[in-house]
């Protein structure tokens, strides 16, 4: 996610366009919904179709065509999930599927395997993830989720399937916290403030709610 955003932020600033910060979170982890259906249906599917290039270009010709350079960091926060994010660490990446079963990323291309408990990949991970939350601080992007915006329901999606269950323990043997701390704590500072984004939403949401029936009556 805090790839995504700095990516997203970045291009959004290049192009001159407004981002809707909540959206491109969600984006950012949209691949790992293959996660959920791995547990529904028992079939390994992760990294596979939710992760390839040529379904990420054709979910979004659409939005190129109609919302032209404002879907761009939408698609740059999408695609840096896989094409940065998991082809450092961990590869075996379907990024051509359907047209191939190959699979790529950065051990695959013959260099050291990265796993999620590599020192390599925490490292990565809490330098990203403490760079993101500058800039969120600096730029005061960190408005946007006390604002009550209805948008800020879309963080239910990451709230309920990565953040709390990778958190408590899926796809980990153990909680985050048992097996790598450090990382647990960022997932815990997601999941606070999405959790507060999302009620202070909800409150919102029914004050306007009320007021409109007050209005009425």
């Amino acid at each position: 996610m805090a790839l995504a955003y700095l990516l997203g932020k970045g291009a959004s600033k290049v192009l001159r366009t407004k981002i809707n910060i909540p959206l491109l979170l969600v984006l950012s982890i949209l691949p790992d919904i293959d996660l959920v259906f791995e547990v529904l249906f028992r079939f390994p599917i992760h990294r596979g179709p939710t992760h390839s290039i040529v379904m990420a270009l054709m979910v979004f010709i659409p939005f190129f065509i109609y919302y032209r350079k404002k879907s761009v960091p939408y698609f740059l926060g999408f695609i840096s999930h896989f094409l940065i994010g998991d082809f450092i660490v961990g590869g075996q990446l379907m990024l051509l599927w359907p047209l191939s079963f190959s699979q790529f990323g950065l051990h695959e291309l013959g260099f050291l395997f990265i796993d999620i408990y590599s020192p390599v990949n925490v490292a990565l991970e809490l330098s990203l993830f403490l760079i993101g939350l500058v800039v969120l601080i600096v730029s005061r992007d960190w408005r946007v989720f006390f604002g009550g915006d209805l948008s800020n329901f879309v963080l239910i999606i990451p709230l309920t399937t990565v953040l709390l269950p990778s958190t408590i323990g899926y796809p980990f043997t153990n909680s985050l916290f048992l097996v790598e701390p450090l990382l647990a704590l960022a997932h815990i500072f997601y999941l606070v403030l999405f959790s507060f984004a999302v009620v202070v939403a909800l409150c919102s949401f029914f004050r306007k709610k009320n007021k409109r029936c007050s209005t009425n009556m």
